[in-house]
């Protein structure tokens, strides 16, 4: 057998085997001679025995005899044609043949189908286009788009028309960019009217709400989900228009980073089955429309803080370039292992390269993490409270993969803790008292294991994790009083969640570090990294940012040939 292939059991030959233990059974085999004997003698008696007397006529049968004595045979000859016939004889021979009519109204009753009624009296209740609700006037909206095209010249609509026709297509400003590559715009530089109005009227005749037209926009001829080069197109038209980006357009080295991060960023939100494909009921239920409905809106782009923001990039780029020595957009293990001053243990520095919550191959290959990986991992690191993130260090956590943390795999971890502790002359406890802090703070429902369901119910995921792999978030926790950590768990959430305090906190740090003048000596000449000076009032950049790809060349997973998590 190949290394690494996994053997996968043949169910069929399983199946196989246990019929024919079945079948070789000696109960078994009397059960069938005696079924067949009785099979081979059709006027004997009905299997369940002679002594329960005549089986009672349905009650269609019934009706029928009470208002008509001498007619109950004729609807029911016709259903057994393999019974005999009735005999014309009276005495014990009649009474003989009563018994098999009982027998043909019963089997009769089996193979009736069942009234059509208790199924249409169910009504439709999955609707994965979105739930058609008032029928919408196709034609008033038609012929607003017409109306629309007629301002164009050749009634022809470019990029730049198209928010005019997405305001008369009902829809936000920022649907401009799929409108337009949804009509095909993208291969001619326009989309005539009748061309969109033909595409517009389908999406609008099979798609019934928001979701489902954004994503019949999106997504690829054929596919019926988002993947992440879907979104590109979408993201670089909001970096091209948004007034909040509009100091970018001086800047395009660093419009493929952007865009990287927002995409992580929407997948790490939206994308709650993990599967790298965004499907259009996740798309419904996450935020994600209303946020893209408030780019009309909001001038700021910061104030967007769940996608958008761009100060919210400029910390993780900033924060992946500090670890990134050579400058090639990956980094290893011993690069990963000196964020935040060595906080995270080696241990599970190794289980994020082990290819747990990364995609592609190229980790576990080269030992290599790309940056839309770090993206994941940044956000998952200060934020351990929201479910993603919980998940994400579920993984890791779980060695052997069987859903629950075993009392081991808790020891595993924490045995790291308590030898960096002693290096650092801190007592650490015992590992079987802090299992009983753990416990207490979770309450798993099932005594000895954790599962995932646990930890989202505990409102203090974050200490746990910290507790087995984050030795100075460890330490913060203990500094605090347990008084004041029960009341902020009990609390209905802190006004900015806990990533959105850190990155503007990093984010201050990082635009004082360039007001004072801080020197960054990153090893590259001084011509290659600083970004143009009067960009920096809006941009606020450290002197050593650089991204050396253009959009043509956005690769948001350098291996493209397995998007599902390993």
């Amino acid at each position: 057998m190949p290394p690494g292939k996994v053997l996968q059991p043949v169910l069929k030959m399983k199946v196989d085997e246990l019929f024919l233990c079945w079948l070789s059974e000696s109960s078994t085999q009397a059960m069938l001679r005696d079924c067949l004997r009785r099979v081979r003698a059709p006027a004997g008696p009905p299997l369940g025995g002679g002594d329960a007397g005549p089986t009672p006529a349905p009650p269609a049968a019934a009706a029928a005899a009470l208002h008509a004595p001498h007619a109950p045979r004729k609807p029911a000859a016709p259903a057994l044609p393999l019974s005999a016939a009735p005999s014309p004889r009276g005495g014990t021979h009649a009474r003989g043949a009563r018994r098999p009519a009982g027998t043909r109204g019963v089997q009769t009753k089996k193979e009736d189908p069942l009234p059509p009624a208790t199924s249409q009296s169910i009504p439709t209740f999955y609707f994965p286009r979105g739930c058609p609700k008032a029928a919408v006037d196709v034609d008033a909206v038609i012929a607003k788009v017409e109306a629309a095209f007629s301002h164009f010249p050749h009634e022809k609509a470019t990029m730049d028309d198209m928010g005019q026709v997405a305001k008369a297509c009902g829809c936000p400003l920022y649907w401009k960019g799929p409108l337009f590559y949804g009509a095909g715009g993208e291969r001619t530089g326009h989309v005539s009217v009748h061309k969109f109005i033909a595409m517009w009227r389908k999406v609008l005749q099979s798609c019934h709400d928001d979701a489902a037209r954004f994503t019949r926009l999106l997504v690829s001829p054929g596919s019926d989900h988002l993947v992440q080069e879907d979104f590109v197109p979408f993201v670089q038209d909001v970096v091209n228009t948004h007034p909040g980006l509009s100091f970018l357009k001086e800047a395009p080295e660093f419009h493929s980073r952007y865009i990287t991060t927002v995409i992580q960023r929407i997948f790490y939100t939206v994308n709650r089955s993990w599967s790298g494909r965004i499907t259009c009921t996740e798309l419904r239920r996450s935020s994600f429309l209303q946020n893209v409905a408030l780019l009309e809106e909001e001038a700021d782009i910061n104030q967007l803080t769940e996608f958008f923001s761009y100060e919210h990039f400029y910390v993780i780029y900033c924060k992946f370039w500090e670890l990134d020595t050579d400058h090639d957009l990956f980094i290893d293990a011993t690069d990963l292992a000196r964020h935040n001053d060595h906080a995270i243990s080696t241990k599970m520095i190794d289980r994020i390269f082990s290819g747990a919550v990364t995609r592609g191959r190229r980790v576990q290959k080269e030992g290599k993490l790309s940056y839309a990986d770090f993206v994941w991992f940044l956000i998952s690191e200060e934020d351990k409270k929201t479910p993603t993130s919980i998940e994400y260090w579920f993984r890791c956590m779980d060695l052997d993969g069987d859903g629950v943390l075993s009392m081991y795999e808790l020891e595993f971890f924490y045995e790291e803790q308590s030898r960096r502790l002693d290096s650092m002359a801190i007592e650490a406890l015992p590992f079987e008292d802090c299992l009983c802090q753990m416990l207490d703070l979770v309450k798993p429902q099932s005594e000895g294991k954790i599962t995932l369901h646990d930890l989202k119910k505990c409102k203090q995921a974050n200490v746990f994790f910290d507790t087995f792999f984050n030795i100075e978030k460890y330490l913060d926790h203990e500094q605090k009083e347990q008084m004041s950590l029960l009341h902020e768990g009990d609390s209905d959430g802190p006004e900015l969640s806990d990533w959105e305090k850190y990155a503007a906190e990093e984010y201050d740090i990082l635009v004082a570090e360039e007001a004072a003048g801080d020197p960054w000596d990153d090893g590259f000449e001084a011509e290659l990294s600083p970004v143009d000076p009067k960009l920096r009032p809006q941009l606020d950049p450290r002197p050593f940012l650089e991204a050396p790809s253009g959009l043509g060349a956005v690769d948001l997973y350098e291996c493209t040939d397995d998007l599902q998590l390993l």
